[in-house]
């Protein structure tokens, strides 16, 4: 039998956190799986329809469509909980209860009505078959679908019904309907480990530059630092001995503070004055770790540090906003000179109507600081897009 293997996460513990899962491109994706295994019962529980229509008595039909009705319904509420992987282990295991009981109970009302004793109740089964891959690991699936078998031959041959087309039906249908849940409950999976290693790719780049901050502050820091708790040591032994030496191991203690200090501020100036130029490149080559297609144009010529001094922190923000926020698969950057100044744009298809707001991002602070400076932010969602906009002017 073909059960495939069930991938992890899909009923206990999340392949991703629930809030990526949440995510609208996720959402999509859990209706298109829910789709795809509705299709596949859907299309066995039309052919039962159609079987229980050849049915002479009228009370039989009722009965069948009821039995029917009810595992659909057992069936469906399973279903949609296969992908819910956050909700409660106990939820699971009622549905699954759940659904055992109503397959139990559609077997004397579905199993004698119908043109062929059995052949519905085989349509029912050929459903409850597909859909174990998704309800269940895969020994207890294979368990099951070998069981549904079982249930649709003996049912056939009790009620004195073709005993070879019940077992065709519920193999072949079953089967069938199985490999089509298998394939989409591996795009589900490979779909939600897609999102865990975006995000994943996200925290590493931010971890790489945090760490490359810490090695140059102590880079610039450990010798003096070290120094200074020596000096520190050797000026408490002196004081009670050495009056003047002790003044002296201060004053360099002083010195090498003071120098520190400097080194420090140095350090601190030259992240902030980082070039327009490169900052687009480090920011393109962060979206790409993050497995963003990044696009990135340039002037030929450097602009005037006047006029990209403002931007930079501009187009930091709107980096960071699109690795927050949505799902992007391409981001631009744009850097252009104009006769009045500098114009930065910035778009990318991460955020859509589902998105948050900007309230919790730091583009709005970014806008006031820029009108103060004689510069203007301006933001915009629209065809799928989100696009940030900033201009300075020349001698604002």
């Amino acid at each position: 039998m073909v059960t495939g293997s069930r991938p992890t996460g899909l009923t206990g513990t999340p392949a991703a956190p629930a809030d990526a899962l949440s995510t609208p491109g996720m959402r999509r994706a859990r209706l298109c799986i829910l789709a795809g295994a509705a299709s596949g019962v859907a299309a066995c529980v039309l052919l039962a329809a159609l079987e229980l229509r050849r049915e002479p008595d009228p009370r039989g039909i009722v009965l069948g469509a009821a039995g029917s009705l009810l595992l659909v319904l057992a069936l469906a509420a399973a279903l949609h909980r296969s992908v819910m992987p956050w909700r409660a282990t106990t939820t699971g295991r009622w549905l699954v209860a759940g659904c055992a009981t109503a397959a139990v109970l559609s077997v004397p009302l579905v199993g004698p009505v119908g043109g062929a004793p059995g052949r519905a109740w085989a349509f029912v089964g050929a459903a409850l078959v597909g859909a174990a891959p998704l309800l269940l690991p895969v020994r207890c699936a294979v368990t099951l679908m070998a069981g549904t078998v079982l249930v649709a031959a003996a049912t056939a041959w009790w009620l004195g019904g073709p005993v070879r087309d019940a077992v065709t039906v519920t193999v072949v249908l079953g089967l069938t309907v199985a490999t089509w849940n298998v394939l989409h409950l591996w795009f589900w999976t490979f779909r939600a480990q897609a999102r865990e290693g975006h995000d994943a790719l996200a925290r590493l780049a931010a971890a790489e530059e945090r760490l490359r901050c810490a090695r140059d502050v102590y880079a610039l820091l450990a010798n003096e630092l070290s120094a200074l708790v020596l000096k520190a040591e050797l000026a408490s032994r002196l004081a009670m001995v050495d009056g003047e030496r002790t003044r002296k191991e201060t004053a360099e203690m002083r010195a090498l503070a003071a120098a520190a200090s400097a080194r420090m501020r140095e350090a601190v100036h030259g992240y902030r004055s980082v070039g327009l130029r490169e900052q687009a490149q480090t920011v393109a080559r962060v979206l790409r770790n993050a497995g963003v297609r990044c696009s990135v144009t340039q002037p030929e010529r450097d602009l005037p540090p006047a006029l990209t001094g403002p931007l930079v922190s501009v187009l930091r923000e709107a980096g960071a906003h699109v690795l927050r926020h949505g799902e992007a698969r391409w981001c631009t950057i744009e850097i252009a000179g104009e006769a009045s100044g500098a114009r930065l744009t910035v778009v990318n298809d991460g955020v859509g109507d589902g998105a948050p707001d900007l309230d919790g991002s730091g583009l709005p602070g970014l806008a006031d600081r820029l009108r103060d400076a004689g510069g203007t932010l301006r933001t915009w969602r629209g065809d799928g897009t989100f696009t940030v906009q900033a201009s300075v002017r020349a001698g604002s």
